[in-house]
């Protein structure tokens, strides 16, 4: 009786494995849980199988139920997917589906992007959107070619050194154009007049009646005005007060420091007028597109135009009012910016040259 037992109780323990076993089989398969059906179209599948893995939000939701091979050469591969119902809240007609891989060499399987919040819930049947996989072999077919590219660079690259130390021998030996004008003392002080009676030439142009105009227009007729009461760098303390304003609006046209709208600078005008202050500076600076020499130049055009309208419209200390150009600047909007900053009192003007662009106090 006793081994009757034994042999019964060993078949219903048998029987309670192999139920659970199935049990856990069939709930990977979603053999046992409700479920609908989504498709997606590939030009190749790169490996994948049925009864791969689909997962939504890197967690796995559902499998793939059969790959269908297409009828004719101008279609894709199908593949339809069983999904659990709960991803109906995530997966939208817009979700695409992508073949990723487990690690390098790995088994494939489908991750499905979250759709969009707005976007309207997929039905059973659908299909959505397929991202084309990416196959390890054209991978390696890439970095092929840029290795070849490389290589060809780095030839390249050997034969333009050899050039340049060419070139530098003749140079340095006195030989050619450049090489003359380097080694001839009296070659070099000649092409230095040359240049300076060409910048005095340029000065005397713009005080010529004829070509007034042209400079006028920019806003400024003498450039010796640009620089009268400008500054090296500004203070290294932080100004007490900041008035921000865009180039683009103050001034009548992108490349110029004719003031288009002087009332924007009333704010500025009014606290300098009402309050006491230790220094106050124009700052100009301009966007990064454009010749940065001109860009310096009118930057400190428009800083000397800004502070020549301050102190004309509003009775303010003009002696502690200063100008500043640093031309060129990254982070400045198109058109440029100009800003009004005010120092509190025993803020002295800064002796030295000017910081590089990315320490100015901006």
């Amino acid at each position: 009786m006793a081994r009757a037992v034994r042999l019964g109780m060993f078949i219903v323990a048998t029987l309670v494995i192999f139920g659970g076993g199935v049990f856990w089989i069939g709930s990977g398969q979603l053999q046992f849980t409700s479920t609908y059906k989504l498709n997606a179209e590939f030009e190749n599948v790169a490996g994948l199988t049925e009864g791969a893995s689909v997962r939504v939000g890197g967690i796995h939701q559902g499998t793939v139920r059969r790959i269908i091979l297409p009828e004719r050469p101008d279609r894709k591969v199908r593949v339809e997917m069983n999904l659990k119902e709960a991803t109906r809240n995530v997966i939208k007609k817009d979700s695409v589906a992508a073949i990723r891989t487990e690690g390098l060499v790995g088994d494939q399987y489908i991750e499905i992007a979250f759709g969009s919040p707005g976007a309207p819930e997929v039905n059973s049947g659908d299909t959505i959107a397929a991202e084309q996989p990416v196959q390890i072999s054209d991978m390696i077919r890439k970095t092929n070619a840029i290795l070849d590219s490389a290589k060809s660079a780095v030839k390249n690259l050997d034969q333009t050194a050899s050039n340049l130390e060419a070139i530098s021998s003749k140079v340095n030996n006195g030989k050619g154009t450049a090489g003359a004008l380097i080694n001839d003392r009296k070659i070099y002080q000649t092409a230095n007049e040359a240049v300076a009676t060409l910048q005095e030439d340029s000065e005397a142009l713009k005080h010529n009646f004829l070509l007034r105009g042209f400079f006028k227009n920019r806003g400024y007729e003498d450039t010796s005005e640009l620089t009268r009461h400008a500054i090296a760098q500004l203070p290294a303390r932080a100004p007490s007060n900041r008035f921000g304003y865009r180039g683009a609006k103050l001034f009548a046209k992108p490349d110029s420091a004719r003031i288009k709208d002087g009332k924007m600078l009333a704010n500025a005008g009014q606290f300098l007028e009402q309050n006491q202050y230790g220094l106050a500076v124009v700052a100009s600076y301009a966007d990064a597109k454009g010749d940065s020499e001109e860009q310096l130049q009118l930057t400190k055009a428009r800083s000397a135009v800004v502070r020549e309208y301050l102190a004309q419209h509003f009775r303010l200390d003009d002696t502690r009012l200063k100008t500043i150009g640093l031309g060129k600047s990254s982070d400045t909007p198109d058109g440029g910016t100009v800003e009004v900053l005010a120092y509190p009192e025993g803020a002295a003007v800064p002796e030295g040259k000017a910081p590089p662009p990315e320490l100015r106090n901006k």
